[in-house]
């Protein structure tokens, strides 16, 4: 039998998407910064939440300054830090950087719960959780108590990273939780000063595990050095230049995704099992 979704402090949140992947290094957490940015760009109301209770970096890429604490409410609630317009936890603002989180997994899936449900997130259109990589207890506690609209599979066209994240698909299939779509990093590496393109990581492996899992392809991004600058500069793209290419790309995605969840929501969402 399935445990009873701990809602709290979410009760007032529409849809929550997990960005996850089968291994670290795809982008992922750029992946999820950018896409919480572009869901929020016609107004919509986000909140953004590091799941990755171990190696936290969204305050980085948020541009948060070092050292912010969130506020806290009646000795219990935690107040989300605000950033580009929308809210955000994570343990980044609970710990230092040079402080290493040494817990087993029932303490970092116990840690996890407390950020989803005792912080303050009042009403939101959209939270995005950027999951670790891997299909670990933080993966299954979030599945187990939080009702997930969907999850967004992140990877990079190598056959390595292919092969985690069809991994991670499965597990969501599992829990019955609708994969919403893949996303492909660094698809192809355009050389800045010939134009020459050259597929470094591999060409078309994000589409193969999409036909064969049953899932779309969101979209392909480049191995693109502005990505990576801006982000940790913590001016994500989507931000620091919203009429660029760059930009257009995670627009794109953000709204397959806003359909994907609108269609699921005029037909009844997902059943929640754990086997």
């Amino acid at each position: 039998m399935a445990d009873a979704p701990v809602q709290d402090g979410l009760k007032d949140v529409k849809h929550i998407i997990a960005v996850a992947s089968g291994k670290g290094g795809v982008g992922k957490s750029t992946t999820a910064v950018n896409l919480a940015l572009a869901l929020a760009a016609d107004g919509s109301r986000v909140g953004i939440v590091d799941a990755d209770i171990y190696g936290p970096s969204l305050p980085m890429m948020l541009g948060v300054a070092d050292g912010t604490r969130p506020d806290v409410v009646d000795e219990k609630y935690f107040v989300p830090v605000e950033a580009h317009g929308i809210k955000s936890m994570s343990m980044g603002y609970l710990v230092t950087e040079q402080t290493p989180m040494v817990w087993r997994g029932p303490m970092a899936s116990g840690a996890l719960l407390q950020i989803l449900t005792q912080t303050q997130w009042g009403e939101l259109d959209y939270m995005v959780v950027d999951m670790p990589p891997g299909t670990g207890d933080i993966q299954l506690t979030l599945a187990q108590k939080a009702q997930l609209a969907g999850a967004v599979i992140v990877t990079t066209p190598q056959d390595i990273a292919l092969l985690d994240a069809r991994k991670a698909i499965e597990m969501f299939n599992k829990v019955s939780i609708p994969v919403l779509g893949i996303v492909e990093n660094m698809a192809v590496h355009r050389c800045s000063q010939c134009g020459y393109e050259e597929h470094i990581f591999g060409e078309g492996g994000g589409q193969q595990v999409a036909s064969e899992c049953g899932a779309d392809v969101l979209g392909s991004l480049p191995l693109s050095l502005e990505i990576r600058e801006k982000t940790d500069a913590g001016t994500p793209p989507v931000i620091a230049d919203s009429d660029s290419v760059t930009a257009q790309y995670y627009q794109k995605i953000a709204t397959q995704i806003k359909a994907k969840l609108s269609e699921a929501a005029s037909t009844g969402g997902p059943e929640i099992i754990i086997e």
